[in-house]
């Protein structure tokens, strides 16, 4: 039985600055009784380049830089932390066997920071060491592999050395479904397998929903079916890696909970109501910008993804301002009835998912009642025109073709008190 690692006290941050391939040291991270506290390095603040990890939090200043209210460690690191499934690869690989229920307190964010692979989103990474730059890097391996490595995982099975090395490479990208890294030439990959507790489809339900969002006019990121295994396997091009003169830029990132200033207990409080009053002033080219979030939240409603919480929207951080990234996740939920609510509040405290409640907040975004309507009538049209076409991309079985078009694409309770004429899906 592995023993459980030695609990660590502080980490060094380092950093991809804008246009660079190579890391630089920004400052240590260290645990006191207030959590996990930041501070930038005497040479990092002497660069003539650097920026700040995000302003909002961690102004480019000397010192230990106080928590926000209501937080254990600064929201624009804990972006760059595991999430349920990482943290369920890094007990299987660092405790040994554990199923589906594995207490994932069991280990310190300090180590799920310094034991996660280092390609993780963003432009973050960890180390124990201010001057030496070793990233943990993955053991190469088959998608295949991959694939039945995740498996293993869940079930609470011990990887092999070489299994759990390749696993890890892709322990600190989000999410809590079974996933890994994998680069292919110039462009980097996050392949999203299927889950034993799947009641249909979910990889392909997420393939037809992110193809008819960009139909919907949505930018999002790309994606495409593989199968291996006879298992369907979703790839999601990476928008936060670009490769230049043999090494890869990265960009910087913060979710929305951080941008909000919240944090997973606090998620509950999420609203789009306060995101779009924080694009209206710190994110560049406002307008469009409130005019795209409205046009996901409309569309999420639309395909039946309730999970849009505050963690499956983020923006890019240029250390001056933010911008929108592509829409990634956007993947329909199961619905037990009729009526469901959004992970994140709409108006007020409505988020119920229902079009009528989208247009009742049509003014947050800077949107006329007559441009938020034209929006859905886009929307809805556009998911009608490709929905055969764009299922028979996914080669999804009839069965749930007729799951999704009855119970999350255009499901009724959200045109309530909102009239689209005799759209269906067939």
């Amino acid at each position: 039985m592995p023993s459980k690692p030695k609990r660590l006290t502080d980490a060094f941050v380092w950093v991809w600055l804008p246009g660079t391939t190579e890391p630089v040291v920004a400052g240590r991270l260290s645990a006191n009784r207030n959590g996990l506290e930041f501070n930038y390095g005497r040479t990092y603040l002497d660069r003539t380049n650097a920026i700040s990890l995000y302003d909002a939090e961690l102004p480019l200043r000397a010192g230990v830089l106080p928590l926000l209210a209501g937080l254990s460690m600064p929201g624009c690191i804990r972006d760059a932390a595991p999430d349920a499934w990482g943290r369920r690869v890094l007990i299987n690989r660092l405790l040994g066997a554990r199923g589906p229920r594995t207490d994932t307190a069991q280990l310190d964010e300090l180590t799920y920071l310094l034991e996660s692979g280092s390609d993780r989103a963003g432009a973050l990474d960890f180390q124990t060491s201010a001057t030496e730059y070793v990233p943990r890097q993955g053991a190469n391996a088959t998608l295949t592999e991959l694939m039945e490595a995740a498996v293993l995982v869940e079930r609470g099975v011990p990887l092999t050395r070489e299994l759990a090395e390749a696993l890890q490479h892709g322990s600190a990208i989000g999410g809590a479904r079974p996933k890994a890294l994998i680069q292919d030439g110039n462009i980097k990959y996050l392949a999203k397998f299927s889950s034993s507790t799947d009641l249909y489809s979910v990889v392909k339900a997420e393939f037809i929903a992110m193809r008819l969002a960009r139909y919907a006019g949505l930018n999002v990121a790309s994606v495409s079916l593989r199968r291996s295994s006879n298992k369907d396997v979703l790839l999601v091009e990476r928008f936060d890696r670009a490769v230049a003169n043999g090494g890869w830029r990265r960009k910087a990132m913060v979710s929305a909970l951080t941008i909000l200033g919240l944090d997973e207990m606090m998620a509950r409080y999420a609203s789009y109501e306060d995101l779009a009053e924080v694009i209206r002033h710190r994110f560049t080219d406002a307008r469009a910008t409130l005019r795209e979030l409205f046009s996901r939240l409309v569309f999420n409603i639309l395909c039946g993804n309730t999970d849009d919480h505050a963690r499956n929207h983020a923006a890019f951080w240029d250390g001056g301002s933010l911008a929108l990234t592509p829409a990634y996740d956007i993947c329909p939920q199961p619905r037990a009835g009729n009526e469901a609510s959004q992970a994140m509040l709409i108006a007020g405290d409505d988020n119920l998912s229902r079009i009528s409640t989208c247009l009742a907040s049509a003014h947050h975004f800077l949107l006329s009642p007559e441009e938020a309507v034209e929006i859905v009538h886009r929307q809805v049209a556009a998911i009608v025109e490709h929905w055969d076409a764009v299922c028979e991309e996914a080669a999804i079985s009839t069965t749930d073709r007729s799951l999704l078009a009855t119970r999350q694409f255009l499901n009724p309770f959200s045109m309530e008190g909102f009239s689209m004429g005799e759209a269906r899906l067939q």
